[in-house]
């Protein structure tokens, strides 16, 4: 704004000029002369002020120190007293209460602070270290790989119930639910697929038992039997 109404003053001065140039024109000067002041006065504003500034931050003290009740009146501790207790209450009334967002688990509830897809997804990793302990030779987890055809080895150690469905059926469509869709879980379907993890990890941690009793017993039988001490008599 200052450039374009120096540009049109002197644009007038040399239109109002008897000769209409800037050659020797008394107005240019005197436009130009006051702006050079106006900007060289701006520029020592600019610079008292700083310079204030810095000397007043200067004094403040940069270490935090804890003020005692003898240090300051007593009227101004009970006043920062009242304020910081104030201001403490209306935080905590702020604080939501006995609010529900979709997706996670009820405040004070045993589901409080759990986001249902995260929690549920997290389990993808235990279930197939359990059943690489029954099975060696699991196939690699692959990214958005269907748990029906990932853990299709241990579908068949699965009970089913009446309608034919294995805990494994139920945990893959809640798996579905939590990668693709656009709306969260709810409290019900977590609790049915929770379910359906436990299930598995009782049957593969049985089986696990089982087998690592096996192996002891069998290596406690290949152990040579110690002869009979000979007889004192």
């Amino acid at each position: 704004m200052v450039v374009f109404s120096v540009f049109l003053l002197f644009s007038q001065a040399v239109r109002t000029s008897p000769e209409d140039t800037l050659k020797n024109n008394i107005d240019v000067i005197v436009i130009g002369a006051v702006y050079v002041l106006v900007v060289v006065f701006g520029v020592l504003v600019c610079i008292k002020r700083r310079i204030a500034t810095f000397r007043r931050l200067q004094r403040i003290h940069k270490g935090s120190a804890t003020r005692g009740v003898g240090e300051a009146p007593k009227q101004v501790m009970d006043f920062i007293t009242q304020e910081y207790a104030r201001s403490a209450l209306i935080a905590y009334e702020s604080v939501p209460k006995n609010v529900v967002q979709e997706g996670w688990g009820r405040p004070n509830s045993i589901y409080g602070n759990v986001h249902f897809r995260r929690a549920l997804l997290d389990t993808i990793p235990d279930l197939d270290t359990l059943a690489r302990s029954i099975i060696p030779h699991q196939p690699a987890l692959r990214a958005h790989e269907r748990m029906l055809s990932h853990f299709r080895f241990i579908a068949p150690l699965l009970p089913r119930d009446s309608d034919g469905l294995s805990p494994l059926h139920y945990y893959d469509s809640a798996i579905q639910l939590a990668r693709f869709a656009e709306r969260e879980m709810t409290e019900k379907e977590y609790e049915v697929a929770m379910g359906a993890v436990r299930a598995m990890k009782d049957v593969l941690e049985a089986l696990d038992m089982e087998a690592r009793l096996g192996s002891t017993l069998e290596l406690n039988g290949s152990l040579p039997i110690a002869s009979a001490a000979p007889s004192l008599s």
